[in-house]
C-alpha cells in the first residue's frame, strides 16, 4: 500500500493535452463529499516555489550558481562500489543536512529517492512561504514524476531474505520500492488529501506531471505539489541501467557526456531532481504570492513509432504541438533546453527537430544537464526549475562539454559561457526511454 493508496478509490486516468495524449496511472483519493471547489476551466497554473535537489547543489540558488558558473556535480560513483562496472561516473548529491527537511522516523521507511523528493517538497514549499495547514486538505494536491521506484532498498532488503531469511525483511520494503511511495509519503507528510498520482514515463514524466498539474487546477485543486527525483546508484541499480540504456563509459568527468558533440558516446546518469509548487493564479495572487518565477503555457506529448517503423520521431510534431498548445509561433520561443540525449543518432534526430521548428541556428538552445547526468524521473522536472531561473535572470545557462558540434546538428547550442538575453519565453524538451516524448512551454 502507498501513501497515495490512503482513503482512497483506485482509477486511472489518460491526460490529454493540446490534441495528443499522455497516459499514466493516477490514483484518486479524494471522497465525493470532500472534493475540491468548483472547476476553473482555462485558469492558468503558476509556479511560486522551486525546491532543487540535485548534484549541483540543494536548494534552487545553490543550484543555479553552480549551473551559471559550469561547476559540474559529476563524479566517481560513491554510493555502491562500481569498480568491477565499465560506468563509474555519475551525478551525486552533495552532503547536506537531510534531517532538517525529513523526519527521523522517516528515514528508515523511505529510499533515498524519497528522502530527496521530501527535502526538494519542504525546500519548495518554504521558497513559495506556503503553510500547508493554513489551506483546505482537499484542495492540494500531489503528483511527482518516478522512473526506478526504491532501488536501493529493494536491493538491501532482497539481500537480508536471502542472507538472513524473510523474517529479517522489513515491513517497508512493501511501501519504499514502488513509484508511488514519494507521491505519497509527500502528501501525507504536509496533509496534501486531494487528487494524487504518479506518471512512470521516465526522462518525460517530469512534463507529463505538470500537465497533470495544470489539469487538476483546472478542475479545482488550488495547488500541486509536483515534479520528481529518480535515486537508482546501487549495484542493481547501475546493473539495471547498463542492460538497457546508452550509458557513456569514459573515465573524463568533462568529456563522458558532451551531447551534440562530433565525440558524443552515451550519457551518464545522476540522482535528485526538483520538486515544484505549483499553484493556480488566482489563488497563488489570493495569498500573496503575486511574482511567481513563471507559468505553464503550453504541453504536448507523444510517442516515437515503433523501431524499423517508416514514420519519422515524434519529437518535432510535439514541441509543434507544445506551441500551438501555448499559442505562439516559433518566432515567440527564446530559448530551448534540449533533452539531450548524447549519443549521434539521437542528437542529430533532436537537432533536426528544433531546426525543422526555428530555422537552423533559428532559437539558443542550451542543455546544463551535463553538470548533473541525466536523471530520469527528475530530469524534466530540474530542467524546468533551470529554465524558470534562467526566465527570471534574462541568462541562457552554457552547455559544459561540448566542442565540435556533430554533423548535421544546425542548432545554436549556447557554451562556453552564459548568454544574456531578454527572456521571455523557454520551451523545454524530453525523452524517455522507450519512446515517451513530451515538451512544455514556459512563460515569464
Amino acid at each position: 500500500m502507498s501513501g497515495a493508496d490512503a482513503g482512497g478509490r483506485a482509477g486511472e486516468a489518460v491526460a490529454a493535452a493540446g490534441g495528443v495524449r499522455a497516459e499514466g496511472t493516477v490514483r484518486r483519493n479524494v471522497p465525493a463529499e470532500a472534493s475540491p471547489s468548483a472547476e476553473h476551466p482555462g485558469a492558468r497554473l503558476v509556479f511560486t516555489g522551486l525546491g532543487v535537489v540535485a548534484p549541483t547543489g540543494v536548494g534552487a540558488e545553490e543550484h543555479w550558481a553552480s549551473v551559471l558558473a559550469g561547476r559540474t556535480g559529476i563524479g566517481k560513483i560513491t554510493r555502491c562500489d562500481a569498480e568491477a562496472y565499465p560506468l563509474r561516473l555519475a551525478g551525486q548529491v552533495p552532503a547536506f543536512d537531510l534531517a532538517a527537511h525529513v523526519p527521523p522516523p522517516l528515514m528508515p521507511q523511505t529510499d533515498w529517492w524519497t528522502q530527496l523528493a521530501l527535502a526538494g517538497a519542504a525546500l519548495a514549499l518554504a521558497d513559495a512561504r506556503l503553510e500547508p495547514a493554513e489551506l483546505p486538505e482537499y484542495e492540494m494536491a500531489v503528483v511527482t514524476s518516478s522512473s526506478s521506484g526504491g532501488t536501493a532498498f529493494g536491493q538491501r532488503e532482497i539481500h537480508r531474505l536471502w542472507s538472513r531469511g524473510p523474517g529479517h525483511v522489513g515491513a517497508y520494503q512493501s511501501i519504499a520500492w514502488f513509484y508511488a511511495a514519494t507521491t505519497g509519503q509527500i502528501s501525507i507528510r504536509h496533509g496534501m488529501r486531494g487528487p494524487c498520482g504518479v506518471l512512470a514515463c521516465e526522462q518525460a514524466g517530469g512534463l507529463d506531471a505538470l500537465a497533470q498539474a495544470r489539469r487538476l487546477a483546472r478542475e479545482g485543486s488550488r495547488l500541486v505539489v509536483t515534479g520528481g527525483t529518480d535515486a537508482s546508484l546501487c549495484e542493481y541499480g547501475v546493473i539495471a541501467q547498463l542492460s538497457t540504456l546508452p550509458l557513456a563509459r569514459r573515465d573524463d568527468v568533462r568529456r563522458a557526456y558532451v551531447p551534440f558533440d562530433r565525440a558524443a558516446c552515451g550519457y551518464l546518469p545522476g540522482e535528485g531532481g526538483a520538486i515544484l509548487l505549483a499553484e493556480r493564479e488566482d489563488a497563488a495572487r489570493e495569498r500573496g504570492a503575486d511574482r511567481p518565477y513563471g507559468e505553464l503555457l503550453g504541453y504536448a506529448s507523444g510517442f516515437d513509432p515503433a523501431p524499423g517503423s517508416r514514420r519519422p520521431p515524434a519529437l518535432h510534431r510535439v514541441a509543434r504541438n507544445a506551441l500551438a498548445n501555448a499559442r505562439l509561433e516559433p518566432s515567440e520561443i527564446d530559448v530551448v533546453f534540449a533533452d539531450a540525449m548524447g549519443t549521434p543518432a539521437a542528437d542529430l534526430a533532436e537537432a533536426q527537430a528544433i531546426s525543422a521548428l526555428f530555422g537552423p541556428y533559428g532559437v539558443p538552445v542550451t542543455a546544463p544537464k551535463t553538470l548533473t547526468g541525466r536523471l530520469y524521473g527528475g530530469g524534466a522536472a530540474l530542467d524546468v526549475a533551470t529554465a524558470l531561473l534562467s526566465l527570471r535572470d534574462g541568462v541562457v545557462p552554457a552547455t559544459t562539454g561540448p566542442r565540435e558540434i556533430g554533423p548535421g546538428c544546425e542548432i545554436d547550442l549556447v557554451t562556453g559561457s552564459p548568454r544574456e538575453l531578454p527572456l521571455r519565453t523557454a520551451l523545454v524538451l524530453a525523452r524517455g526511454h522507450g519512446g515517451f516524448t513530451s515538451a512544455v512551454v514556459l512563460g515569464r
